[in-house]
């Protein structure tokens, strides 16, 4: 009691002379100075008042522990004056420095001392009289370990001061943090150390709208945070949103998840429209940096980078990640891939398997939790490749070539397959998925996959057991669930993955262990077109001499293939951006290259993915690209005209330039293009996606010309292949284009480009 009341001393008189004509300190700064120790004096007056009868009329049956659990619980105004504490010492010496008056008093400041001590008064400075109350919790809480000590476990104070100890406990673990930089332990309902397990940026769905948390799993309980926007060079802080004891967190099975208000996905061309843009806006500062460009534009280019990254971070995961609390709530988060998912599921199951008790925090013990999140999270920094030192990799751009051979450890039969997921722009994307091995313990898929890469750093496989089940469907997004029998993630080492030949390792996931190699061809190399040394087949060879060979206006290899996905794969998801099985697409090249009979056999047998790969290939491999050499600088300057009519005009003459197999062939795979997009809905390829696919492949001229001005293969793809997509998704978007149509207007336009 005494710390408290030798604080209010010399606050009254100073307090009595701020209203007269001469006052020491003003009012605001006597305020600022003895910040709430007006009500911390309130709240010790109450508990001692309350304390001192029970204590003068003692017996073994009175009960006081609930005048320290409520002491405990007050402590949040312990918190505001320790958040003032420093501010409260600055103006002091600032007082101190122009008011002599107050420098007297300041230096020598007489204060009660202790009842049975000899001198009745004890000089302190103004610094030593403001520590008191801090002080005096720590010795509360020494207080109160005494106390506990010798109280009898089944007495019913001992689970109150026990509670109180607790809160008493992580306050001050807290408030060493702000004074003193070693950091204490705070501590769970049953006094273990609580610890920080999991944290990291999700997505969450509030109000149907998607809003970036910091989530943090601790040892007992789920936290779901905001950064708090602090003005510059303060010390960030964490907004608690929600939390979630761990014992009352349940998983709700897919079935169950209540119809929510459904979140629409974010229409696809727009996400690829943002990755355009910050290729681009990569490309821009490369530029800069290489022209020693000013430091001022650089950030300005690199804050608009971190806009459109933050956008797209938040607005391209789909994957529901739904939590209840037992006691009604429920959360729903969205992820950008299965991996995410189960990481955060077992981790959390992990931890549920001890013995948890459901609890409820008090304002102080959240405010004290939500307090740490900040210095103990592991993960800083929101993930977006804007926030990266200059110096850290920037990934691998080009083609992975991945064989999925095999995996062993499974403890029963099942229906067996593998997904590949890799990095692009902050986020996972799936790229490709076996066939599913039936009813087996020892899968050998043996399956080789072509995977794009766009700056990626790291392969992820995931291993599913395949669920035939209909009755269940997620409730969220309409798709029957597959469980996950293991996962694992390797870094793309440049190193290791450049070298030419096939590098071949297993990852261990929950006991069991997949067999997979994988090469690596950069960009560049890949596409290199190369004319085939035999000219009798289709494959490297011109497309005006297999048309003629054939007498047809569209080569037969393109009208098969468009046939065949039109028959079964135009609603399959992912049509042309799932690769197809390399060994699949190779038997194909050779069929056709050969002019097999069993061609059609052949076609209505092979997987979709393989058909559709087979077709990209053949465009990839013309030894000039369907809409050439020659006219490839006009449609780079036709597509970045501004005015509409001048870019209609230019562009349709570039159509009308092209020779007739080209152009015939040209408009028919566009038709083909705009047929798989009407499917959208079902398939999820946009017309956008499609011009991602097919652009690079219909345009890439046959030899590069090394661009001085751009510092990297990386940015001279990112650059050129921006505009490639630009061109295409131009005449995918166009109206109708017929081909008598085009030949009719070139009476007017007989120009050359």
């Amino acid at each position: 009691m005494s710390a408290q009341a030798s604080v209010f001393q010399p606050m009254k008189p100073l307090k009595a002379t701020a209203t007269t004509s001469q006052p020491v300190l003003t009012i605001q700064q006597i305020e600022t100075i003895f910040y709430k120790i007006q009500d911390i004096y309130e709240i010790h007056k109450e508990f001692y008042d309350n304390l001192c009868p029970k204590v003068q009329q003692w017996d073994s049956q009175v009960t006081m522990g609930h005048l320290f659990q409520k002491l405990a619980s007050q402590l949040g105004v312990y918190k505001a004056f320790v958040d003032n504490y420093k501010v409260a010492l600055e103006t002091a010496e600032k007082c101190s420095q122009s008011n002599n008056q107050f420098q007297k008093i300041s230096e020598e400041l007489k204060v009660k001392g202790p009842k049975d001590s000899k001198d009745s008064h004890t000089s302190v400075t103004m610094e030593a009289l403001l520590y008191k109350p801090i002080d005096r919790v720590t010795r509360s809480t020494l207080v109160l370990h005494d106390l506990l000590k010798h109280t009898p476990v089944d007495h019913p104070d001992y689970p109150l001061l026990q509670d109180a100890l607790r809160i008493s406990q992580n306050f001050l673990s807290s408030i060493n943090e702000d004074i003193d930089p070693r950091r204490t332990a705070v501590t769970t309902p049953k006094g273990e150390t609580r610890q920080l397990v999991k944290d990291g940026f999700l997505v969450e769905v509030s109000e149907s709208s998607r809003k970036l948390r910091h989530v943090f799993l601790f040892t007992d309980v789920l936290l779901c945070a905001k950064l708090k926007k602090t003005s510059a060079g303060k010390h960030q802080q964490y907004d608690c949103k929600w939390y979630i004891p761990l014992a009352d967190l349940v998983f709700p099975s897919p079935e169950e998840s209540e119809a929510s208000p459904q979140v629409h996905p974010f229409p696809d061309h727009e996400l690829e429209d943002m990755k355009m843009k910050i290729s681009a806006l990569k490309s821009e500062i490369q530029k800069e940096k290489a022209n020693k460009g000013q430091s001022r534009a650089i950030e300005r280019l690199k804050k608009k980078m971190f806009e459109n990254e933050f956008l797209l971070l938040l607005n391209s995961p789909t994957i529901p990640f739904r939590i209840h609390n037992r006691n009604g709530k429920s959360y729903l988060f969205l992820l950008s891939s299965d991996y995410e998912r189960s990481e955060w599921r077992e981790a959390i199951q992990k931890l549920q398997k001890k013995d948890l008790q459901a609890f409820v925090l008090s304002s102080v013990e959240l405010q004290v939790l939500t307090g740490s999140c900040f210095k103990l999270r592991t993960v800083h920094n929101i993930p977006v490749t804007s926030n990266k030192d200059d110096d850290e990799s920037p990934g691998l751009y080009g083609f992975l070539h991945v064989i999925v051979h095999s995996a062993k450890g499974f403890k029963q039969s099942a229906n067996l397959y593998c997904t590949l997921e890799v990095d692009s722009f902050g986020y996972f994307v799936s790229k490709a998925k076996t066939r599913v091995f039936r009813d087996t313990t020892e899968p050998k898929w043996d399956e080789e996959f072509e995977i794009e890469l766009e700056g990626s750093q790291s392969l992820r496989i995931l291993c599913y057991e395949k669920c035939y089940d209909k009755t269940k469907v997620n409730k969220d997004n309409n798709e029957i669930v597959d469980k996950i029998m293991g996962k694992g993630q390797i870094q793309l080492d440049p190193q290791t993955v450049e070298t030419k030949n096939w590098h071949t390792d297993v990852i261990e996931m929950n006991g069991i262990k997949v067999e997979f190699s994988m090469k690596f061809t950069s960009r560049d190399m890949s596409l290199k077109r190369t004319p085939s040394k035999k000219q009798t087949g289709v494959f490297g060879v011109k497309i005006s001499v297999v048309t003629k060979r054939e007498r047809s206006k569209v080569p037969y290899i393109v009208r098969q293939c468009v046939e065949e996905v039109e028959k079964r794969g135009i609603e399959e998801v992912g049509i042309y951006r799932i690769s197809g099985v390399a060994t699949d697409i190779q038997a194909l090249k050779a069929v056709f290259d050969a002019n097999n009979k069993d061609i059609l056999l052949m076609l209505s047998d092979m997987d979709i993915n393989a058909i559709a790969g087979t077709l990209k290939l053949y465009f990839r491999e013309l030894p000039e690209p369907l809409l050439t050499d020659r006219l490839y600088p006009a449609f780079m300057e036709g597509i970045a005209l501004s005015d509409p009519a001048a870019k209609e005009n230019c562009m349709m003459h570039l159509l009308r330039s092209l020779p007739d197999p080209n152009l015939i062939t040209f408009l028919f795979l566009l038709e083909h293009l705009k047929r798989v997009a009407e499917k959208e809905p079902i398939n999820k390829m946009s017309l956008h996606n499609l011009a991602t696919v097919f652009g690079p492949t219909l345009l890439r001229p046959s030899e590069v010309e090394s661009k001085a001005h751009l510092t990297s293969a990386a940015d001279i793809w990112s650059h050129d292949v921006m505009a490639q997509v630009q061109v295409l998704l131009y005449y995918l978007q166009h109206p109708p284009i017929s081909f008598a149509e085009l030949k009719r207007n070139t009476l007017y336009f007989s120009t050359d480009v």
